[in-house]
C-alpha cells in the first residue's frame, strides 16, 4: 500500500471554515456601515419631524465614527490604501464652489421666506410653466 499524502483542502482549521478571515470581515462591515451612512442621511434629509430628523442626524455621526474608526485600523493593518491622494488645490475648487452653491440656496430660500406667496390669476401663468408631455411649455 502507498501511504496517502494529506490533501491541503480538507485540513483547513474549522475557525477558518466556520468565520470569515477578519480582513474580508472588516471590509464586509466598512461596506454597510456606508450604506448604513447613506440610509441615515436620506432618513434625516427626508424627515418632516425635527425630533425623527435628529435622532437620525444622531445615529449618522455614531456610524460615521465608527466607519472612521474602521477605516484607520484597516488602514494600519495594510488591508485598506487610497487609491492615490488627492490634490489639494483640486479639493480646495470643489469646498469653493460647493460654498457658493450653499450660499445661493440660502439666499434663495431666506428670500422665498420673506416674500408671502402670490396666488398667480388664472389667465396668467407663472415663470415657472410645467413642460407638456411633449416637452413643449403651454
Amino acid at each position: 500500500m502507498y501511504p496517502q499524502s494529506p490533501n491541503p483542502y480538507t485540513q483547513t482549521s474549522m475557525a477558518a471554515n466556520s468565520w470569515m478571515e477578519d480582513q474580508d470581515l472588516a471590509y464586509t462591515v466598512l461596506a454597510d456601515l456606508k450604506r448604513v451612512c447613506r440610509e441615515y442621511t436620506t432618513a434625516a434629509t427626508e424627515s418632516n419631524c425635527p425630533a425623527v430628523r435628529q435622532m437620525f442626524v444622531s445615529l449618522l455621526n455614531d456610524s460615521l465614527q465608527l466607519q472612521a474608526e474602521l477605516y484607520h485600523l484597516m488602514q494600519q493593518q495594510g488591508w485598506y490604501n487610497t487609491s492615490s491622494p488627492a490634490i489639494r488645490s483640486e479639493l480646495d475648487k470643489q469646498v469653493q464652489q460647493y460654498r457658493q452653491s450653499e450660499q445661493k440656496t440660502r439666499q434663495w430660500a431666506q428670500q422665498h421666506r420673506s416674500q408671502p406667496q402670490q396666488p398667480i390669476p388664472p389667465n396668467q401663468t407663472s415663470a415657472y410653466t410645467p413642460l407638456y408631455p411633449n416637452g413643449h411649455y403651454q
